[in-house]
């Protein structure tokens, strides 16, 4: 198993007491393309904040890789997360006053395991996977929507991570640059055996990944 989570509970307090997960268990096997479902408001984005060791504030216990990371410290989790975990979010975070492959090579730069020349050629191969190697040079912000999450997807694959977890990745997308991202995701579970787990309100985008994780009310359902 890649990840394991075991009876999680998490609860907000404000002012009082709101259960938000209930012993939540789950396990995800290497390679496997992935998608959490449900309602807004289940709870499926904080799990997933939790899973990729974000938020640490819960109880029971989670493993990834075969090392139990509940209870580590908050440097000891960040260089988890920059090493095994690759993030794609609803919003791209790209730095607008940097190039496309800046912004792809910056958390290869933070790991600080190989070269920089080392690291440019690795971004610009995943770029060229992306389709994004033309617009290598140009500005974040010289790009459209679709464009952006693509180079969002390259930063994500930079350090090679054990898994890349989404969260609405194409929430912001318009039905064509949808369908360029899932196929793209396709392609990286089927060609690359890369691990994905994407959080989604999309009932089409769910239904054609390798398996659903449905969620109400703070538990897993299905």
């Amino acid at each position: 198993m890649l990840l394991e989570a075991k009876h999680i509970n998490k609860s907000f307090h404000d002012p009082v007491t709101v259960p938000i997960l209930k012993d939540v268990s789950i396990e995800i096997p290497k390679g496997q393309f992935t998608s959490i479902v449900g309602k807004s408001g289940c709870g499926k984005s904080t799990l997933l904040y939790i899973l990729s060791t974000m938020d640490t504030d819960y109880e029971g216990e989670l493993w990834i890789d075969g090392t139990r990371l509940t209870g580590k410290t908050e440097a000891e989790l960040a260089s988890v997360r920059n090493e095994k975990i690759g993030f794609v979010f609803q919003f791209h975070y790209l730095l607008n006053e940097f190039s496309v492959l800046q912004n792809v090579m910056l958390p290869g730069l933070k790991l600080g395991k190989i070269s920089p020349q080392e690291l440019e050629h690795r971004a610009i191969e995943h770029l060229r996977k992306l389709g994004m190697d033309s617009k290598a040079l140009k500005k974040a912000n010289q790009l459209s929507g679709g464009e952006k999450q693509r180079v969002a997807i390259a930063r994500a694959l930079i350090n090679d991570p054990l898994i890349i977890m989404g969260d609405e990745p194409t929430g912001n997308l318009d039905k064509k640059n949808t369908e360029v991202v899932f196929d793209i995701f396709c392609q990286l579970s089927e060609e690359y055996k890369q691990s994905l787990l994407i959080v989604t309100h999309d009932p089409n985008f769910a239904e054609r990944t390798q398996r659903i994780i449905e969620m109400e009310d703070g538990r897993v359902i299905q």
